[in-house]
This record gives C-alpha cells, sequence and structure tokens, in this order.
C-alpha cells in the first residue's frame, strides 16, 4: 500500500521559514516526478514546486526565490523549504507523486498518489 505523509506545517510569523517533508512508503518514487501543491479556503488546488527524476526543479513564479524543493532518494523523501513566508501562502499543503511522469505537470490529475496535508498558517 502506498503511502506518502507530510509533516513539518504549523503556525509562524510573515518572514518566517519552514520545510515541510514527505515520506513516501509502499513504493519508491525515485526515478518519478514528484510535486507540492496548496489549497486555500475557497479555492483550487494550486501547483506549487515539483521536481523531476533528474532533480531538475519548477515552481510557482509567486514562490520562484523563496521556496526550494529537494529529493532524496536514498530516504524516498520529498522535502519542501520555504523562506520569507506571507500571509498569502497560508493554506494545506500536500505532496503527490506521479508514477507515470519524469517531468512534474502542474496540474493534479497528473499525479497518482496523495499525502493527507499539512497545514501552514503565516500570521501578518
Amino acid at each position: 500500500q502506498v503511502q506518502l505523509v507530510e509533516s513539518g506545517g504549523g503556525l509562524v510569523q510573515a518572514g518566517d521559514s519552514l520545510r515541510l517533508a514527505c515520506a513516501a512508503s509502499g513504493r519508491t518514487f525515485s526515478g518519478n516526478a514528484m510535486g507540492w501543491f496548496r489549497q486555500a479556503p475557497g479555492k483550487e488546488r494550486e501547483f506549487v514546486a515539483g521536481i523531476s527524476w533528474s532533480t531538475t526543479t519548477y515552481y510557482l513564479d509567486s514562490v520562484k526565490g523563496r521556496f526550494t524543493i529537494s529529493r532524496d532518494n536514498a530516504k524516498n523523501t520529498v522535502y519542501l523549504q520555504m523562506n520569507s513566508l506571507k500571509p498569502e501562502d497560508t493554506a494545506v499543503y500536500y505532496c503527490a507523486a506521479a508514477p507515470r511522469s519524469y517531468i512534474p505537470g502542474t496540474r493534479p490529475n497528473e499525479y497518482d498518489y496523495w499525502g493527507q496535508g499539512t497545514q501552514v498558517t503565516v500570521s501578518s
């Protein structure tokens, strides 16, 4: 049974940092694309960052320069380092795996496995 488990969310002030982790179990995703999405209340789920099998990275324009996605294939884990957080970054953050893809897509339906989500709240 494949599971993705996120951790690292919390309540922080604007300008602070958080590091999210997504640990996968049940199969390895080292050769596949992984991504982070977020969903704020009343809004659609949006792509935040993705990493390819070759560790090429992709980002939502509004997080470029502030967020960094990385992966540790030995630990079957993907990370999202979030710096200079803003109140508009407040959302539930989800990790996702795309076992049919090498390059991360930006649409949720391109991913087959999802974590349960972790809440990130940034106060002003």
